[in-house]
């Protein structure tokens, strides 16, 4: 699964699924550029890249603000001549609680991040992607597209679903420049997403479901490795997907069939 050569833009690439992802792709010979809003992090992942080895270029990038993300862009694109994957990764948890408690601000802050970011990202991309064709992958979630069980998670899952319907009407729209845009819908992964995870009062609203086997069936209730998620980006940004387009993946364990 080559992508030698290939320049690769990652959100949210300075930690978890984001830097899994870079590290996997640098491995197989792509330029990744990633993007987050701390520089020192991105830095640090970036360097290290580059130690063993492969190319990379750490970017800082605000997705909630086009014109930071569309510089962003730019740049990946002034020093590499060309945009060929791009892996639209960067969101938050943000707050879950019950609809009386979840504050405006609280909502909106999760739809620029999870939804307006990814659609600024892939509206900045797409010029550049046209020139050649190439691969779009978005992370979306199990929660809002298999799992409606986490309650207060309301603005968080609303993102999730959308990114998969934003994904479908792309995948048409752009399937004539030789673009092909996929989802990927992780379950239980250890990253540190839910680091920003904020959960208020959702006990007293919270309907009971208990899984005495553990959640997980396929590990036995343990949580995927964020190179799982890597190893699945590398797929759908290689040439061994070509024929893949418009299609969300789960890779949970079959944590959301239990738990739909």
């Amino acid at each position: 699964m080559s992508v030698k050569g290939k320049v690769a833009l990652i959100t949210g690439g300075g930690s978890g699924l984001g830097e899994a992802a870079a590290r996997v792709l640098a491995r197989e010979g792509a330029k990744v550029a990633i993007t987050g809003r701390t520089l020192d992090e991105l830095k640090e992942v970036a360097d290290d890249i580059k130690k063993h080895g492969g190319e990379a270029l750490a970017v800082k990038a605000d997705i909630s603000k086009p014109a930071s993300i569309e510089k962003a862009i730019e740049k990946v694109v002034d020093k590499w001549g060309q945009l060929d994957i791009v892996f639209a990764n960067a969101g938050i948890n943000g707050v879950w609680a019950p609809i009386e408690d979840l504050t405006v601000e609280e909502w909106q802050e999760t739809i620029d991040i999870n939804l307006n970011g990814t659609f600024y990202t892939l509206k900045y991309a797409a010029p550049y992607l046209k020139k050649k064709g190439g691969s779009i992958i978005v992370t979306a979630s199990v929660n809002g597209t298999r799992i409606f069980s986490n309650t207060g998670a309301t603005a968080y899952s609303s993102t999730k679903a959308a990114q998969v319907a934003m994904t479908k009407m792309l995948a048409l729209e752009l399937a004539k420049y030789r673009i092909r845009v996929n989802v990927i819908c992780p379950g239980a992964i250890e990253s540190e997403i839910d680091d920003n995870t904020k959960k208020r009062n959702v006990e007293k609203e919270k309907e009971p479901v208990e899984f005495p086997e553990g959640s997980i069936p396929l590990t036995d209730g343990k949580p995927g490795k964020a190179e799982d998620v890597g190893e699945l980006v590398l797929f759908l940004a290689s040439d061994a997907s070509k024929h893949i387009t418009g299609t969300e993946i789960w890779i949970d364990g079959a944590q959301s069939l239990l738990q739909g």
